[in-house]
Parts: C-alpha cells; sequence; structure tokens
C-alpha cells in the first residue's frame, strides 16, 4: 500500500544504541561504526496522512504477523515485561524502520536476529538495522520492552485497568501505548498472543486458544487469530475469571470472560448471544470469525468496544436497574455488528469511521425495533432534528472534525453514531428496501477480511440501485447542512444552537436516543474522559 510520511521531527528522547554485530574484520573498527551509523537518515517520527490521525501509521512495509508475549505480575499497576515480535514485507528500500510506541521502556530492538540501534521519537520508535532492508524480502523485528498499563492519564487508553487485572481499550488511538505496532486500521495482521499470569488468574486474548502451559507459581496461555485484524481490535483479558462456553448457530464456538463471582448474576444475559448472532447472520450472512463472545469487566470506560471476536463490556450495563432489557440487548448486538462492520471490513481511514459506527447504531436499532417495539422511523426523526447540530459541532458524518484537545477520543461523537444511522436510513430510503439490504451483505462479503473506504461504498450503493448516487452521497456525508429526507418532505433539522467561542473545542455530547432511552452511551466516550 502506497504510504505518504509525515516529516515534521519531533523532540524526542537521547538515543540508545545495541552493538552491531561484526560481520567482517573491516567492520570491526569502530571509525567505521560511525561511518555507516551517519550515513542513515536523522530519525523522525512519521505518519500515513490520515486526516485525524496523521501520526499513526508508518510507511515503507506491510506488517504479515504480530507475535506478543507478556507477562503480568499479578499487580495492575506494576508494568509486564514484553517481547513483540513483528514479520512484515518492506514496500521500499528501508533504512530506517518505524513502528508506532509511546509508552513503556523498550530494552532491545532485534532485526532479522541482528542487533539494531533504536531511538524514541515522539510517539515512534526509530529502528535502524545493521544493513539497509530491501523491498519484498520478510524482516522480523524482536522488541524487548516494558508494556505500562499506568500513564499520567489513565484510561486514555490501552491498557483498561480493572478491579481484578486488565484488559484492553485501544480504539482509536492507543494500541501503539500496549505495544510497538504500526497501529492504523489500514494494516491489518494475524496475531498470536502469549500471556504468562501467576496461579489464580486466568488470561484470554482474541481468537482460539492454542495452549496452555501450567506450571508451578505460573500459566501461559496461547492465542491465535484466524483472520487479520487491526491493532485497535486487540484483546487480552486477565483477571481472576471464568471463561464460559456455549455454541453459536452451525456450531460457532461462543465463549464469555466474566469475574467469577458474577458468572450465575451474568448468566441470562450471555445466554442471549448465540440468538443474537443468528439475527445478525439473517441480515448480513454468516458470522465473519472463528468464535464470538463478550468480555465483562469490572471497570470504568464509559463506552463499549467491539475487539474483535471479544467484545469488552462495563459490568455495570448489566446490573445497574435503570437499563430497560431491551436497551442492554441492543447495545450487545450494536457490538456484534461491529464484527462485520469495523473488524471483518476495516476502515481504510479513520475518517471513515461512519461505517463502522452507522451500521452499528444502525442494527441496534433495527433490533431494537423488531424486538421491542421501538420504532426505527421514530428514532430517525429525532436523528434528523439534532442533525444540523451535530453536523455543526463535529462535522459532517464523512468528514469529522478532529479530536479536541487533549481528547483523542472526541472523534466519536453524534454525527458518526445517529448521524451517519440517519444516512443509512436516507440510502434505503433512496433506493429501496431490498437494494439497500443488498448493498449491506455485498458490502461485508466483498470487503471481508479487508479494508474499505467511503468511495468504495459509494461506488458499489450506485451499482447495486444501478444509477449514479453520488450527488445524493455528496450530499448526505459532505455537507454541513442536513439534505431534504426522501419521503418525508415534513421532516426539518432544528437550527444549530450559537455558542461563543471557546480557546479549545469540549467532548461532544453524548449521541440522542429515543424516548426512555438511559443516558448511556454506544461506544461515545463520556465528557469526564
Amino acid at each position: 500500500m502506497l504510504r505518504t510520511p509525515r516529516t515534521t521531527p519531533r523532540a524526542g528522547t537521547p538515543p540508545q544504541k545495541v552493538p552491531r554485530r561484526l560481520r567482517t574484520a573491516f567492520l570491526a573498527s569502530a571509525a567505521s561504526v560511525c561511518l555507516i551509523a551517519a550515513s542513515a537518515p536523522a530519525p523522525a517520527p512519521l505518519g500515513i496522512g490520515d486526516r485525524l490521525f496523521p501520526h499513526l501509521g508508518n510507511p515503507g512495509y506491510d506488517v504479515m504477523a504480530y507475535d506478543l508475549a507478556f507477562t503480568y505480575p499479578g499487580s495492575n499497576s506494576k508494568p509486564l515485561p514484553a517481547v513483540t515480535t513483528i514479520v512484515a514485507r518492506p514496500t521500499d528500500r528501508l533504512e530506517q524502520v518505524n513502528l508506532d510506541y509511546s509508552l513503556g521502556t523498550v530494552r532491545s530492538v532485534e532485526v532479522n536476529g541482528e542487533p539494531a540501534e533504536f531511538r524514541s521519537v515522539g510517539e515512534d520508535l526509530v529502528v535502524t538495522p545493521a544493513e539497509p532492508l530491501p523491498p519484498g524480502i520478510r524482516m522480523r523485528i524482536t522488541v524487548r520492552h516494558d508494556s505500562n498499563p499506568v500513564s499520567s492519564k489513565d484510561q486514555d487508553s490501552g491498557w483498561v485497568r480493572t478491579e481484578d487485572g486488565l484488559a484492553m481499550a485501544n480504539q482509536a488511538d492507543a494500541g501503539h501505548r500496549v505495544f510497538p505496532s504500526n497501529d492504523h486500521p489500514s494494516d491489518k495482521a494475524l496475531f498470536t498472543f502469549r500471556v504468562t499470569a501467576p496461579n489464580g488468574y486466568t488470561a484470554v486474548a482474541n481468537g482460539l486458544p492454542l495452549d496452555v502451559n501450567r506450571r508451578a507459581a505460573a500459566t501461559t496461555w496461547t492465542y491465535r487469530t484466524e483472520h487479520p485484524m487491526a491493532t485497535e481490535l486487540a484483546q487480552i483479558s486477565i483477571g481472576r475469571s471464568s471463561v464460559l462456553h456455549r455454541s453459536g448457530p452451525d456450531g460457532l464456538p461462543v465463549r464469555d470472560v466474566v469475574p467469577t463471582k458474577d458468572r450465575e448474576l451474568l448468566e441470562p444475559w450471555l445466554k442471549k448471544t448465540p440468538d443474537q448472532i443468528a439475527w445478525m447472520q439473517e441480515k448480513v450472512g454468516d458470522y465473519p470469525f472463528e468464535t464470538y463472545g463478550l468480555l465483562i469487566a469490572e471497570a470504568r470506560t464509559g463506552f463499549e468496544l467491539e475487539t474483535q471476536t471479544l467484545s469488552l463490556f462495563e459490568r455495570e450495563l448489566f446490573t445497574r436497574p435503570e437499563y430497560p432489557k431491551w436497551y442492554v440487548e441492543a447495545i450487545m448486538v450494536h457490538e456484534l455488528a461491529h464484527q462485520w462492520f469495523g473488524d471483518s471490513v476495516s476502515p481504510r481511514t479513520w475518517s471513515d469511521l461512519w461505517l463502522n459506527e452507522g451500521h452499528a447504531t444502525w442494527y441496534e436499532a433495527l433490533y431494537a425495533e423488531e424486538k421491542a417495539d421501538r420504532p426505527m422511523e421514530a428514532r430517525m426523526r429525532a436523528a434528523y432534528r439534532a442533525s444540523d447540530t451535530w453536523r455543526a459541532t463535529g462535522g459532517p458524518p464523512a468528514a469529522p472534525k478532529g479530536a479536541a484537545p487533549g481528547e483523542k477520543l472526541s472523534i466519536f461523537r453524534p454525527n458518526v453514531y445517529d448521524g451517519s444511522a440517519l444516512v443509512l436510513y436516507a440510502l434505503r430510503e433512496e433506493i429501496g428496501r431490498r437494494s439497500f439490504e443488498q448493498l449491506q451483505r455485498t458490502w461485508v462479503s466483498t470487503h471481508h477480511d479487508g479494508v474499505a473506504d467511503t468511495a468504495d461504498f459509494m461506488h458499489l450503493a450506485s451499482g447495486i440501485a444501478d444509477r449514479d448516487l453520488s450527488g445524493f452521497f455528496e450530499a448526505w456525508l459532505y455537507g454541513e447542512k442536513t439534505p431534504p429526507m426522501p419521503g418525508h418532505p415534513d421532516w426539518r433539522s432544528e437550527k444549530p444552537v450559537e455558542k461563543p467561542a471557546k480557546p479549545a473545542e469540549k467532548p461532544a455530547e453524548k449521541p440522542a436516543k429515543p424516548v426512555e432511552k438511559p443516558a448511556k452511551p454506544t461506544r461515545q466516550p463520556q465528557k469526564t474522559r
């Protein structure tokens, strides 16, 4: 994939050097080594030019696989000794390799088995191999480091500290707080996880279990994904947990991870998952991965998260009595729908986030309509009334405004939730229910295990509708004002409330909800983040 480097340097830490192995007598002299080092370009943080997160991702290579090994010390406030191994294919000749990594001490780096120089610059770890890496030949980078669950602004996120251990929440800009990576959803890869923890703890990760190695004082769990995954969707749970197993449609393995003390309390909710998977399959086709389940953590995050094959949920979603049953089930379906929309089909850029959240919100609302008599039209009409305000605050659905300073998660505003589901509602009204449903199925089958963007969606929709829909999408996805709703000429959008200018943009309000829906967001971070 063509990548555009971002070349603006940022201040970094002093260089750390590892002696190079001597290949010939000529290279034995210190002067020669200095000359070789001097020939490499000065380390600088790079990016692939994502409009919302320009520092994420790195040019010149595609990652094929990650092997992540963590040792949990028995405390969720101590660094985890870790080894990250990356297998990648250079697309250019590389004198240096930039990895995204911003939190944790790096102890050593090897490239293809040889010690390499490395330096932290901004949020990049810049690696200088002993020799330039040619394009097309696989490279193997091994980084020995600490993975730190403690930060000055905890829950920003990365590691999430729970009551009895740790979990992960890497969306959108936090995977590189946990492990060195090419931390952008456009570069998906296979993952292997090896987690060692003291006996009494249980570790679970994305994918299926490969091995459990029990020793006198600790146990190592190994998991591997069967499908490529974006770094933002990686998940590891370490805690005093129980893993509950059941069968889904067509024998799909379903496994849930819950605090052991709560397994009976949570079972009435967990047993709903197989039927929810069957419902989604009727709408869009076969479940795209090797397993699914819920990770219920005793933690306060302010959101639920669609980590691939193992969605993260707050315990209190299932235990607070003010949340109606239909609402909790709809939120479960929201994260399940992401397995198709966002996980299997991942966004090419973060501006394509509306394709993730709009579709997940759509199926959340459709499930509530079909299972709990909560009319989709009523919810969409309410969204239409608020749409101009959402666009003024957060930008059009496919051109969202950047994150507020110091609030990376503030890109998750109402315009990418109900505001984007509203675009899908308008599209269904425009092309008809049958074509719309065909589009949904074709979208996830065409781009299964891949990445896609807004232009891909527009092109596919126009082909299925057998007419050019570029004007429709231009207005609905990029317009400052909400266009008239097809089939509903009486719908009106309220005029945005004028507010005095502020020195810094604040995190957005939570998405509009249908009548009686409690004020808990779907993947929408709380204002206190």
